[in-house]
């Protein structure tokens, strides 16, 4: 791990910086994780280019976060880190070794289906085709606080139901297998509370979030459209092309994401590690 004072670079106007200065590779002092802890609840996005991270050192870092997710989607975990995610569309034996392949991947949070999510994820770039598969991230602290009045009013004190079944549907082949083991539908605040920073963000997404509760359902479609549509404004939206070797760690609390298509043809293989809530942190809303 190679550490000199950290520098940034803004990504984007409300939120999103590249770290310069440090390695994510070896062991790393507790002045350097406390920085880049810091950097990341207030950008919520970060990015580091150039890296050269084994498994080991992804899990280790992310690690220093907090506990790590084994994904229940066993066969698309590493063999000898399976707190790794294969985000990928390659295939062994005519079958899939990850997930989410190589089409479009809609506006979402991860494990906003869950009745604890995740803080966040690193996704780490392996393989990379030449073009396509950039991937978007929605400020939604910026959105929330910006949001008009008349869905300010909407949003306070509801809750939406968040659906395990409707984005997996979409974007995986085999929801029977999983879907016992997953809460199908789960309430939780349309607006959340960052456990850490207390700051507030719009928490619903077009993949998971299916209805607004205590709205009569046409009600409800308009007003979810609505605020959809304010969320992926321009000026709420970084858009990431991909190099080999970036590692991209967000806020999970605060930021909605997606992914363009890419050629088929070409491999691409992303190390996704997902950071789970200490105890103290485990309520997030």
């Amino acid at each position: 791990m190679v550490s000199t004072a950290l520098s940034i670079r803004p990504l984007s106007e409300t939120f999103g910086a590249e770290v310069m200065g440090v390695t994510l590779s070896g062991a790393m002092d507790s002045d350097t994780f406390n920085q880049i802890q810091a950097l990341w609840l207030r950008y919520e996005l970060l990015l580091f280019r150039d890296q050269a991270i084994s498994k080991n050192d992804q899990v280790g870092f992310t690690r220093l976060f907090g506990p790590l997710e084994r994904h229940v989607r066993e066969e698309w975990l590493n063999e000898t880190h399976p707190e790794i995610l294969h985000v990928t569309n390659m295939k062994k034996n005519g079958k899939a070794i990850g997930a989410l392949g190589d089409s479009d991947v809609g506006w979402h949070y991860d494990q906003i289906y869950m009745p604890t999510p995740a803080v966040g994820s690193l996704l780490y770039a392996v393989t990379i085709p030449d073009e396509g598969g950039s991937t978007f991230f929605s400020d939604m602290t910026a959105a929330y606080l910006r949001l008009p009045q008349h869905l300010k009013t909407l949003v306070e004190g509801r809750t939406a139901i968040q659906s395990f079944a409707a984005f997996n549907a979409l974007h995986t082949d085999d929801v029977n297998k999983i879907k016992t083991t997953l809460a199908s539908d789960i309430p939780h605040p349309l607006v959340r509370t960052h456990p850490v920073t207390g700051r507030k963000a719009l928490y619903l997404c077009p993949g998971f979030t299916t209805r607004i509760c205590g709205l009569p359902e046409d009600e409800s479609a308009a007003a979810l459209e609505e605020i959809l549509e304010w969320c992926i404004r321009p000026e709420f939206i970084y858009r990431h092309d991909w190099q080999l070797g970036d590692a991209l760690l967000w806020d999970n609390a605060c930021t909605m994401h997606r992914r363009d298509p890419f050629d088929g043809q070409c491999e691409r293989l992303m190390h996704r590690t997902t950071i789970l809530p200490e105890p103290q942190n485990a309520v997030p809303f």
